[in-house]
């Protein structure tokens, strides 16, 4: 886990249990609003081939002008997640299957010049085995974890730099 998630993380209810949660964190130098962060996460170049593989894959196309609705809080669905809860500063999603979660969260950076904290998490969810009652994580998920890990970093520096390339129209 890069860091620990914030006390009031709606991420937060996964971290309880036996489902794997993990967080990073990057700051912009920037007043970003939440909405302006989901979007820019959900329409940058690396998330565009996520959804992209999605739409070939699971049949789950998504379009940039569906990222924006979800961002401005008029969709509940987007590519292969559906919203679980939301909040005035994040979004907790939940893939097609219940097995993962995404969480998007923003903060300001409080003290000297505007600055935001984004927040990006992820929970995978175990798989109660019938025979057993015990809950496992599979091998698939062992097996991707070291890149999840490093694609979640890649997802969340993507977005900042999506959010600081279109900074000057923002403001």
């Amino acid at each position: 886990m890069g860091t620990p998630l914030p006390d009031h993380a709606l991420l937060g209810r996964y971290a309880q249990g036996a489902a794997y949660t993990d967080c990073y964190v990057a700051e912009v130098p920037a007043s970003v609003s939440h909405a302006e962060y989901v979007e820019a996460f959900y329409t940058s170049a690396v998330f565009k081939l996520e959804r992209l593989l999605l739409a070939w894959f699971v049949s789950k196309p998504s379009s940039d002008a569906q990222a924006r609705q979800l961002a401005a809080g008029e969709r509940d669905s987007f590519a292969a997640w559906g919203v679980e809860d939301r909040s005035v500063d994040q979004l907790l999603m939940s893939d097609f299957s219940g097995r993962t979660r995404s969480w998007l969260m923003v903060a300001p950076v409080l003290g000297g010049a505007a600055a935001t904290r984004l927040y990006f998490g992820s929970a995978v969810v175990p798989i109660v085995d019938r025979e057993t009652g015990r809950a496992r994580m599979g091998l698939p998920f062992r097996a991707l974890l070291g890149f999840h890990k490093i694609y979640s970093r890649v997802l969340l520096r993507a977005a900042c730099a999506r959010l600081e390339r279109f900074r000057p129209r923002r403001q």
